[in-house]
Parts: structure tokens; sequence; C-alpha cells
């Protein structure tokens, strides 16, 4: 990446002239050449590469194909809400989302970043003015060659102001501006995500909930079959390889609903720490979910799907501007930005900094006499120093922050080819889940209804207990597919309007 070098302004070629005038005529010269600094930022680049005028995933949610300007793609931008994690109408997580800034320490701990910086930002600022003192002293010698034993009095101001005259404090400044703008930036994002991976957290929590509620009625079920297959065994009616597998088929549903009960509690521990607080302080309670698994295929369905919700429908038009908000883009925006001002300060090294000084004050033997004209002692004049040889330390300094420079122009690149893959990745999730959804509720309850056809077998002594077993297990897993592939469609619609609400 190439950086334009710019020239130094005619000002400072004569600073020796201005230097060879009478003091007063001097000073005031060197003030204006001060406040005419040369900046030695580059200008930075045009990009030379482009992002795409359209989403690949654009069966739903599209981008406008009429114009390839950014401002045509700006004009319809589909926005997220700025509570969007309401839509799934879910009490208890609308009380999570409220507190949750409040106790998240990542979120602190950026506020408390974003306060440094801006601390930051002041401290270089403050080197754009001079700097006063006042000092008082008092002193007692004896022993000197050209002053004589006895006590000594002295109260003296000084004045320091560094001259900007290559524009090395302005290029600082606006590094610690820039840095401080992308902390701001940083929060902001670390906000947002935030509160989009407590949605996912919660979305995870209950959809272990739920599927764990299916295994448990799926196991109260099983009991019941072990039992009657038991009692068939007793009567001489099935073979005892039937009771091994009804007890197979109940142990082993047992052990995968203790399984999603660890799942379920370690999601709520998860979540009691994006809260800022201990496992021990945040209990849930289970939603009133009705599992389906015999009887009554359809209405069972349907009253077993109380939660999740169906998800609101993508909107008709994503426009690629959407992106351009997002604070993650924007903080390496800043960063690019504070690079190339870094660059500035780097070159502006390789000149000679004019500092003017200033001291005036009174000095006596005798205190109550300290003040007076007799007394006065004054110094004023510039100071200018010339870097001859340091080693190579200034070019080196001057190739990292170049290296830095195209360093964060990369990392740029990298935030939006994310942001965009995040985006497209969610386009065609929604998409292709809500078909998936669509084919496991269809098995679901075929499944259930095959289950109710083949329980009826069994208790007439027509089919063999596998035939149950094979039914039950078909069951069970087209609902816990069911409620994953509808999970999964919040979870992508979680991340979309986390990057379409601005």
């Amino acid at each position: 990446m190439k950086l334009t070098t710019l020239k130094t302004t005619p000002l400072a070629s004569g600073l020796p002239q201005v230097l060879a005038l009478p003091l007063p005529l001097a000073l005031v010269l060197l003030g204006l050449l001060g406040l005419s600094a040369c900046s030695q930022i580059p200008t930075l680049p045009k990009e030379d590469w482009q992002v795409p005028l359209l989403w690949k995933e654009t069966t739903q949610a599209r981008a406008p194909e009429s114009s390839s300007s950014s401002a045509a793609l700006g004009a319809s931008t589909a926005s997220g809400s700025e509570q969007w994690w309401r839509a799934l109408r879910d009490e208890g997580l609308n009380r999570l989302e409220d507190e949750l800034l409040a106790g998240n320490v990542n979120v602190l701990g950026l506020g408390a970043q974003v306060r440094v910086a801006q601390a930051t930002l002041r401290q270089s600022q403050a080197s754009l003015w001079p700097s006063v003192n006042v000092t008082a002293s008092s002193s007692r010698a004896a022993n000197q060659l050209s002053v004589p034993k006895g006590t000594s009095y002295s109260l003296n101001g000084s004045l320091s102001w560094e001259l900007d005259v290559w524009g090395r404090i302005d290029a600082l400044t606006q590094v610690t501006s820039a840095n401080a703008q992308a902390s701001d930036a940083d929060w902001a994002q670390a906000k947002r995500s935030a509160r989009a991976t407590l949605v996912q957290t919660y979305l995870n929590f209950r959809l272990a909930q739920a599927q764990g509620a299916l295994l448990r009625e799926a196991e109260g079920a099983y009991e019941k079959s072990l039992a009657l297959t038991q009692a068939k065994y007793r009567a001489g009616v099935v073979s005892q390889s039937d009771v091994a597998l009804a007890q197979t088929q109940f142990k082993t549903t047992q052990a995968q609903r203790h399984d999603l009960d660890l799942q379920s509690a370690q999601l709520e521990h998860a979540l009691a720490v994006l809260m800022g607080r201990a496992p021990a302080e945040l209990r849930l309670a289970p939603l009133p979910l009705q599992p389906m698994v015999s009887g009554e295929a359809k209405a069972r369905l349907e009253r077993g799907l109380a939660w999740p919700p169906e998800p609101p429908a993508l909107p008709e038009v994503v426009a690629l501007s959407v992106l351009q908000k997002r604070p993650d883009i924007h903080a390496a925006q800043l960063r690019v930005q504070a690079a190339n001002a870094q660059v500035g300060v780097a070159k502006a090294a390789f000149f000679p900094p004019l500092t003017l000084s200033s001291s005036a004050g009174y000095r006596n033997t005798s205190l109550p006499g300290l003040i007076g004209a007799a007394n006065q002692a004054w110094s004023l004049g510039p100071s200018l120093v010339l870097p001859l040889f340091d080693g190579g330390l200034r070019q080196a300094n001057k190739e990292i922050a170049q290296a830095q420079l195209d360093a964060a122009v990369l990392n740029y690149r990298q935030v939006v080819l994310t942001a965009f893959q995040e985006v497209e990745d969610n386009l065609v999730a929604s998409l292709e889940l809500l078909a998936e959804e669509e084919a496991y509720q269809a098995a679901a309850q075929s499944a259930l209804q095959n289950l109710k056809i083949t329980l009826s077998q069994y208790q007439s002594g027509t089919v063999a207990y596998l035939n149950v077993v094979s039914a039950q297990t078909a069951a069970l897993n087209a609902q816990k597919a069911f409620l994953n592939a509808r999970t999964q469609r919040w979870l992508a619609w979680n991340v979309l309007q986390k990057n379409f609400f601005m």
C-alpha cells in the first residue's frame, strides 16, 4: 500500500532566517510558524479492492439490483429493532436483557477502557498548550567560591512551549483521537455482542430444557412399555429379548435425558456469568412446555410448540449499507486512521523540535526584600535540537509505523469480509432451516401417527416389540430435530438482527 508523502511548508525551510531576526519579532514569527504547522500525515490511498454489490444468498433477503451506487444501496435499508429479542415474547429473557449491561464484566471493562482512551486524548491535547510553573525555594550555602555564605530565597515563574512546527503534536493528537473513538466503537460492539450472546445462550438453554422435557415424557412412556413387556413375558406371550430391548431403550433414553439436564445446567451457569453473577445467584424456572410423544399427533404437536414461537419473517430487502453501521467495522476504520497518523508522528521525528522557554523571578538573601527591581531576573529564548545520529532509531520507528498501518488496513479488510460472511451465513441458514423445519414437522406428525398405530398393533400381538422401539425412536428423534431446527432459525435471526440494528 503506497502512501503519499507531504512536503514541508516554505516557513519550515526559512527557520534559520526567522531565528536571525530581533528577539521580539522572532518570537512573533515563531508563534505564527507553530500555528501554521505542516502536517507529516500521509494521505490514505483508496482501497484497491471492492466489496460485492449484491448478497449471494438473495432468495428472500436481497440487495437492490437496479443500481450499484452506495447511495442507492443505502436508500432501502433493513433495520432491526433496538430490542430485537422481545420478538421471542419471553419475559424471562426480557428481564435478563434489561439487567445485562449493568453487570456484564466485559462491557464494564470496555467502558473503563473508553475512559482511559478519552483521558489519553486530553493528555495529548495538553501538549498543544504551554506549560507554566511557579517555583519558590529557600537554600543555605557555605564554602562556595562565587556565592557568599548565607541563606538565599527565590521566586520564579517558568514557561515552556513546544511549537508544533512539524505537526508532530497534531499527528499524535489525531492518533489518540482516533483510538478514543475506536474504543467507544468497541464498547458499542461489546454491548451489541453481549445482547446477542445472551439471546443465543438463552435459546440453547431453553432448547436443552425442551428436549429434556421430550425425553422425560418419553422416559415415562418407555417405562410403561417396559412394564407391559415384562408382563407379557411372564405370561409367555413375548420372548426375553423383547424385555431386554425395552430395558435398553428405557435406560438409553434416561441417560440421554441426564445429558440434556447437564447441558441445561451448564448453560444456566453461562447465563449467570454473562449477567456478571455467580452461577448460584441465577435460577430460571422451566417454561410450561407440553412435549409430544404419543396421541393426537397434530394437536399435541401444536401445543408442544408454545416455545419457541415462529420466528418473524426476514425483511424483503437487506441493503449492503447496513454493515457500514457495525461498530466493529467503524472501529477498524478508525484504527486505520490512527495508524496513518502514527506514520506522521514517526516522520515528524526526523525534524528538530522547536521549544520556546522563558522564566522570570526574584532572588535575594533577604526574604522581606525579595520582590524588588534590583532582585529581578529573567530569560527568554527558543531552543532547537537538531538530531544528527541515532543509530537508525527514527528510521526503524517509521518502518514500524508503516508496517502497523499496513496491518491495520488488512485487519479492516478482514473485519468487513467477516461481517459479510456472518450475514450471508445466516441469510442462507434462515432460508434452509425454514424448509428443514417444515420437513421435520411433517415427519414428526407422521411418526407420532405411526407410533399410535404400532402401539395398538403390539398390544393386540400382531407386531413384535422391535417395531414399537423403531416407531418410538423415530417419533422422538423427529420431535427433537424439529425443536432444534426452529431454535436454529431463531439463532440465525438473532445474528441478522444484531447486524440490522443500527
